[in-house]
Parts: structure tokens; C-alpha cells; sequence
């Protein structure tokens, strides 16, 4: 038996700061030490949160709006979301089948933590955000992950669903628009995903749909497009990407009320609830002037273009396009085999990320961490001043490999 109080419990054995974290940390010892460093890695917008979000925010804190609020969220907020949904996705959840959580990330970990037992399997394709494994394995799940390369645009097919799924299949999660890669599934794809599920009742639909608004093709919500699956879905959002909210902490899940109520048991026993203040803030995020969500949509769409256009133009990097969320998720495997400046061999994506912020001061995410190697996540949501040097740098930095 180990003397160690503190050693890992197993469940955490294998779990680490996601290498998102470890670039962005190195980065940042980088630029402590007087480099100069653009760091692309971090899916964080560059927008100030909206005015009237912070002042509603300061008004509620000034009116005492400190207090505990109920688990699952505040009424008010609860119904405002509800009617968000009707207003933006054509269905409008009972107040019941709402709950609020600190961000998205604790809403998906609650609806595992309250479902999955032992041996459990969640299906995801890869690439994927690099939480969802983890969150799975700490909950006691297994991942079962589906190659869905650029091949099929980075998406799983109906095929491939239908052959991952096993009597042991809790959960599928499906990520839209999705992150690292910007991928969009049409109505019609996720119509032919939902066919599948069909045949097989036994299995969960988890939906992240956290960058519904940074979208740059008709959005569909897969409850839109299958509401008879509506009591074995939960849908996943937030204001934390759209309204440039990330630090306030506010997701929701919506689903049936039995998830409901056995997410809210297992969040009443980690946060209690979410902030009262950040409630009052997200309350005037959706339910204010959305003129903001197109302004910003239009913004990071020319700068998807901007990056992907001077990618494409090192003649090395081979990046398609993104129809939502703000990142590229390009292809670096014709640099594999040449040499860095400082006598690096790139044989890996990591190499190259790695090699790139030594040479350039760049620093970016290899596709490794996404499950998906051969590739790197780019993050534009940065100003137009720090992309454009970025590719520059990132240009000569092909231009150098011998």
C-alpha cells in the first residue's frame, strides 16, 4: 500500500493539462523572457464582452443578486433560454429541461458523471476538443474514437456510427459547428446520423452546439432536425464563444427532465449552482439586441479567409475551409521529412509546431492533441494585425525548410 496521501487516484492516472494549455504556457514563458511570441492556440474571441452585458451584470450585483440561486438556474434564465431556443431553433423546452452550469465543459461532464458506469463507451469522431476523452475516462466511460478525417470533411458518417456502436454504447457525441476543425453538419447529415440512432434506442445523443452563432452556413440543431429523438438528446450551448464570454461561465444543457434532474443532483454536490452574477449577465446576453451576433459572425468569417488564402500560399500547408467556429485545422504533412534552421527533423506535427515557435515565435496546436495527427489547429479569432504577421512568419518559416 502507498504512503502517499496525495497519489492520483486511478480514475486520474492518465489525465493532464491538455497540450492546449501546456503551448499556451510555454508561450507565455516565451514572451516573460522577451521573445516575441503570437500565440494562435487559445479558442478565446477578441471582442470585448457587450456593454449592456456588463452593466446588466453591475445592476444585479447592486441589487443584492449575490445569493445562492436555485441548482439548476435561475427561473428567469431558464425561461429566457427556453425562448432563445424557440426564437433561433424552432422548439421550445419546458422550463423543467433546462439547467444552467458553470460553462459548457461542466454541463457535458455532469450528463457523464450522472450516466456512464464502468466500462461504458461514448462515441466521438476525431478530430475532437481535447477535453472529451478525459471527461469521459474520469467519469468512468470509455472513449471510442472514428477517424473522420478531411476525407469526410472532418465529420462522422452515417457508416461509420453504425459501426462503432455496441451494446455497451451509452452516449454519441456530436460536435457542430466543431472544434479544432470548423466543420458544419448539414440538415441532411445529421438527418442521416439520426436514422441510425434510431435503431439503436439504447444510446444517448450529446449535441455541442456551443458555436451555433459563429456559423457561416445555415446552422441546423440536430433537435430541430429530429425532434422524435428529442427524450434521448441533450443539446449543449453557452455564452462563452458567441457573446465573447468566456470568463463568466455560463452553459447550459437542455434535454429530457430525468437527465435533467440526475445532472443537477451531481452539480449540486460540485458548485452548488452557477454564479448569480454571470446568470444576470448571460439573462442580458440573450434576450438584448442580437444585431452584435452577425457584426462579429461577418468579422471572423473574413478573417477565416484572410488566414486560409496565406496558408494555402506557402505551398507547403494544405488548408480547406471552415464553415463555423473560428479555427482552421490545416494539413503540415508535406513538410514531414525537411529540416528546420536549428537541424530539427519534422517527422511529426508536434515537430513542426514545435520547431515553428523556436524559429518564428508562433505558437500552435498539433493535430495530435485533437486525435487527428498530420495536422495543427489555428485559432483566428485575434486581431487582423497579429494574423497577418503570424502567416508571415509561419511563410517563412516553410520558406527556411531544407
Amino acid at each position: 500500500m502507498s504512503l502517499d496521501p496525495f497519489r492520483r487516484a486511478a480514475r486520474i492516472s492518465e489525465v493532464e493539462l491538455s497540450e492546449i494549455i501546456q503551448i499556451s504556457e510555454a508561450a507565455a514563458a516565451l514572451k516573460r523572457e522577451g521573445r516575441d511570441v503570437i500565440s494562435l492556440g487559445t479558442g478565446e474571441p477578441d471582442f470585448p464582452t457587450p456593454q449592456h452585458v456588463v452593466a446588466a451584470a453591475h445592476e444585479a450585483a447592486m441589487r443584492g443578486e449575490t445569493t445562492y440561486t436555485p441548482t439548476a438556474g435561475t427561473p428567469v434564465l431558464r425561461a429566457a433560454i427556453a425562448a432563445a431556443c424557440e426564437r433561433e431553433n424552432g422548439y421550445r423546452p419546458e422550463q423543467a429541461q433546462v439547467i444552467v452550469s458553470a460553462g459548457a465543459k461542466q454541463v457535458i461532464f455532469n450528463a457523464f458523471f450522472a450516466t456512464l458506469d464502468a466500462g461504458d463507451e461514448v462515441i466521438l469522431a476525431a478530430p475532437y476538443w481535447t477535453s472529451y476523452p478525459d471527461m469521459i475516462s474520469v467519469c468512468g466511460g470509455t472513449p471510442v474514437i472514428v477517424a473522420a478525417g478531411a476525407e469526410a470533411g472532418f465529420k462522422l458518417t452515417p457508416a461509420a456510427l453504425a459501426g462503432a456502436i455496441t451494446e455497451r454504447t451509452r452516449w454519441v457525441l456530436l460536435n457542430s459547428p466543431g472544434n479544432p476543425s470548423g466543420a458544419v453538419y448539414s440538415p441532411a447529415e445529421l438527418s442521416a446520423l439520426a436514422g441510425v440512432l434510431r435503431d439503436a434506442p439504447h444510446v444517448g445523443i450529446l449535441v455541442d452546439e456551443i458555436y451555433q452563432h459563429i456559423c457561416y452556413v445555415p446552422f441546423a440543431s440536430f433537435r430541430t432536425v429530429a425532434p422524435d429523438l428529442a427524450e434521448r438528446t441533450l443539446i449543449v450551448n453557452g455564452v462563452s464563444k458567441s457573446y465573447a464570454m468566456t470568463g463568466w461561465r455560463i452553459g447550459w444543457g437542455i434535454g429530457p427532465r430525468r437527465l435533467i434532474d440526475a445532472m443537477a443532483a451531481v452539480q449540486g454536490q460540485v458548485t452548488s449552482g452557477a454564479s448569480s452574477v454571470s446568470q444576470a449577465a448571460a439573462l442580458a446576453a440573450i434576450s438584448g439586441d442580437q444585431q452584435l451576433l452577425a457584426e462579429r459572425n461577418d468579422d471572423f468569417r473574413d478573417r477565416r479567409d484572410i488566414v486560409q488564402a496565406a496558408l494555402n500560399a506557402t505551398g507547403l500547408i494544405r488548408c480547406g475551409s471552415a464553415d463555423g467556429a473560428f479555427y482552421l485545422f490545416p494539413d503540415c504533412t508535406a513538410t514531414f521529412g525537411k529540416t528546420a534552421p536549428d537541424g530539427t527533423r519534422i517527422e511529426r506535427d508536434a515537430d513542426f509546431t514545435a520547431a515553428l515557435l523556436r524559429a518564428e515565435g508562433v505558437a500552435l496546436v498539433p493535430g495530435r492533441a485533437f486525435g487527428l495527427p498530420g495536422h495543427f489547429r489555428l485559432s483566428y479569432a485575434y486581431s487582423r494585425t497579429s494574423l497577418t504577421e503570424a502567416c508571415a512568419r509561419i511563410a517563412r518559416f516553410c520558406q527556411s525548410l531544407a
